[in-house]
């Protein structure tokens, strides 16, 4: 548990970016709020300090524990992950269908999604040298099937529960360089996958598999 926030890192929290949670304070501020967990500093120039979804919470008065961290998007600060990667104990993880133990998510969950997803906007943004947020950065090109998954996850789409039957999209490793698979058992719900993926910057093609003749989307991310 770590400290409570004084009157003047509260400042700077709450004059945040409401959307991509960048903050503007002394470098001891900045550190201070790294040290709680609240920020992360972005490993590439110019090395600004964003908000992890705990300092979101903290931000939008959803977080009364202003001590305590919640999972943050995989990579880390060291790895340049997608928003609010940082410092803290937990580690965010988009669901990418099947998991054990996966459970529905609630509001919490829905505002980690959202801070992972604006956080991996202003990655793309700061990545390209013209700026451009339509499309993958090379966090995602390194961490495909998360990164499929997270913005598929942001868009609304259920992962799939435990076990073979339940339905909602599964994201996979392909042997394909660069490229990932999507299973969905509801063929409306893949098409909508495909959908999603194309607007977040992915090249997509629908395909069968010629064992089980089950529809899947293959998706790689799109270059230019």
């Amino acid at each position: 548990m770590t400290r409570a926030l004084g009157a003047g890192l509260r400042r700077v929290v709450e004059a945040a970016d409401p959307v991509s949670g960048r903050l503007k304070g002394t470098e001891a501020q900045l550190a201070g709020l790294v040290k709680r967990g609240l920020a992360f500093r972005h490993p590439r120039a110019p090395h600004g300090h964003f908000l992890t979804p705990a300092g979101h919470r903290i931000r939008e008065g959803e977080d009364d524990a202003e001590g305590k961290s919640g999972p943050e998007p995989e990579g880390g600060a060291s790895g340049s992950g997608a928003s609010g990667s940082g410092a803290s104990g937990g580690v965010f993880a988009a669901r990418v269908g099947g998991e054990e133990g996966t459970v529905e998510g609630g509001a919490s969950r829905v505002r980690e999604v959202r801070s992972a997803w604006q956080g991996l906007l202003e990655l793309r943004r700061m990545s390209h040298p013209d700026g451009a947020t339509d499309r993958p950065c090379g966090w995602e090109r390194g961490h495909l099937v998360q990164a499929a998954a997270l913005a598929l996850e942001a868009a609304g789409h259920r992962p799939a529960g435990e076990g073979a039957g339940t339905g909602g999209y599964r994201v996979r490793e392909t042997p394909q360089p660069e490229a990932v698979a999507v299973y969905e058992t509801d063929g409306e719900a893949l098409r909508a996958c495909a959908a999603t993926l194309e607007a977040a910057g992915w090249q997509v093609g629908e395909y069968t598999e010629p064992r089980t003749r089950s529809r899947y989307l293959l998706a790689s991310p799109r270059r230019a």
